[in-house]
């Protein structure tokens, strides 16, 4: 990675809401996490190891439907945000996460949750080819979303020398009963279950590519020994923005815990994680 690769644009590029979502559920060795790699052909984080997410579509924001649990003004107490902001943050959690892995946080009932989402396998294909809006899925299908199955965790802003640069918050949820997650999506090359160490040892042995906040949210539920554990977590949200340094003549990203990222990574040139086209 030359210096001239990571060279600012004149101005930094503006940021794009997105939600990434954590999806937990307990293992035989403690919890595990839904990890999925991208396809080499994303124009952003192509061919790396990540979560469920997307960036915030404009119907997420006025999307109206039935909702249970926090709502909108709560959540933008967490993240920081205005009301509008965070409904349309959360729906796209909702939206990203049945898109990308067919888990659908919703039910026919304010405490209940869909069980089996294959039913919906043809609206979630329409919503993937953004045909669909959230909203008029969930008003058709009779369907509450489920608000309550998520917890606010984290907020990670792209640095200024991208060409793509996402304000991302992060969720968690816990898989519910009776649904299971894939790969059923354009956007995947491969998918699976792993705990948090099982993870990071692929990421040390070169066999996965972790981006930063990636590394993090797997490193901090390490330290967890079941969901009920990480649902009871409280969690304060503070925005997180890398930012490149040049340090005895080389880029270090200085971020959180940094150093002990750059002691486990097998490539730092790979940190850049979009296309720089």
């Amino acid at each position: 990675m030359s210096d001239a690769a990571i060279e600012p644009p004149a101005e930094p590029v503006p940021t794009k809401d997105a939600s990434t979502v954590l999806l937990v559920r307990d293992g035989a060795s403690g919890p595990e996490i839904f990890l999925q790699r991208r396809v080499k052909a994303m124009a952003f984080a192509a061919g790396m190891t990540v979560f469920p997410g997307g960036g915030v579509n404009p119907s997420d924001a006025g999307a109206e439907i039935a909702w249970a649990g926090p709502d909108p003004s709560w959540w933008g107490q967490k993240f920081g945000v205005d009301r509008a902001r965070a409904q349309a943050l959360v729906c796209a959690a909702v939206r990203e996460t049945f898109e990308e892995c067919g888990v659908l946080l919703a039910g026919p009932t304010a405490d209940s949750v869909v069980s089996d989402t294959a039913v919906h396998r043809e609206a979630r294909s329409r919503l993937e080819r953004r045909e669909l809006s959230l909203g008029t899925f969930l008003t058709e299908a009779n369907l509450v979303l489920r608000a309550d199955l998520l917890r606010p965790w984290d907020n990670w802003v792209t640095p200024t020398v991208e060409r793509r640069r996402y304000d991302t918050y992060f969720f968690l949820a816990v898989l519910p009963d009776g649904q299971r997650a894939d790969g059923a999506s354009s956007e995947t090359h491969e998918v699976a279950w792993r705990t948090p160490a099982q993870a990071l040892d692929r990421w040390r042995a070169g066999q996965d590519v972790l981006l930063p906040p990636t590394w993090t949210q797997l490193s901090t539920i390490a330290e967890f020994t079941s969901t009920a554990e990480i649902l009871a977590a409280e969690r304060t949200i503070a925005p997180i923005q890398p930012v490149f340094e040049t340090i005895e003549g080389k880029p270090v990203l200085q971020f959180p815990d940094n150093e002990r990222y750059y002691a486990g990574v097998p490539d730092p040139s790979l940190l850049m994680g979009s296309k720089r086209d």
